[in-house]
């Protein structure tokens, strides 16, 4: 469950591996998501990341691997990666971690708790996430997680258009994955219309897409 901001200062250490760390006093995510992108864009660095000590918790982005990973300590830790292949995915995913911490990110992506599956192919991470889906509800509410991100319902209403004006080399993780949680769900797959981008998926719309997917937008 994501955590609520709570009120007042709240203190942040952002570190970059050159020994400048710097603990920021924020009144607001918004706050912190603009020190952090000073921060950001000021270095150059294989490794940026954001402490919040009191929680026990950290945000580490890797621009260099296209990796982002969420850290949780305490009685219970834990840590989860996420493959990205676009540069603008980094500071959104900062701006999540500073409103509602590790949980904040929870939709953000296909995250792995095995750092070493990052290095297989988009395709096989995007299969192997799908195996985990193993309940309809579980994939019903990824494949909603996933329509979210970058999709929309096609002026016909008829259809739930996924990955809306990508390149068909764009998302390759999470195509893979829709693809096998519509086929196991029973979803049907529809041609795109010829004027569609070439990585978009069309799917006929389906009740239980539609209230997932109303929780979601």
């Amino acid at each position: 469950m994501a955590r609520p901001y709570s009120p007042g200062p709240k203190q942040f250490v952002f570190s970059a591996g050159d020994g400048d760390d710097q603990q920021v006093s924020v009144g607001d995510p918004q706050e912190a998501y603009v020190a952090f992108s000073v921060f950001f864009r000021g270095r150059d660095s294989d490794t940026y990341t954001v402490t919040d000590e009191s929680a026990g918790q950290s945000l580490v982005l890797v621009p260099g691997q296209g990796v982002i990973s969420r850290i949780e300590e305490g009685n219970h830790p834990r840590s989860e990666h996420l493959k990205v292949d676009r540069g603008n995915r980094y500071l959104p995913s900062a701006m999540l971690f500073f409103e509602n911490g590790y949980a904040g990110l929870d939709r953000f992506g296909q995250w792995i708790s095995d750092v070493a599956h990052l290095d297989a192919s988009p395709e096989a991470r995007g299969a192997a996430r799908a195996a985990t889906m193993t309940t309809e509800a579980a994939a019903i509410e990824e494949v909603a997680r996933i329509w979210a991100d970058s999709g929309c319902v096609d002026p016909s209403g008829r259809h739930y258009v996924f990955f809306v004006a990508h390149d068909v080399d764009d998302d390759r993780a999470e195509r893979a994955e829709l693809l096998k949680l519509i086929e196991f769900l029973g979803i049907e797959r529809v041609d795109a219309p010829a004027e569609s981008a070439r990585g978009e998926v069309w799917v006929r719309t389906d009740t239980r897409l539609d209230v997932e997917c109303a929780r979601w937008s």
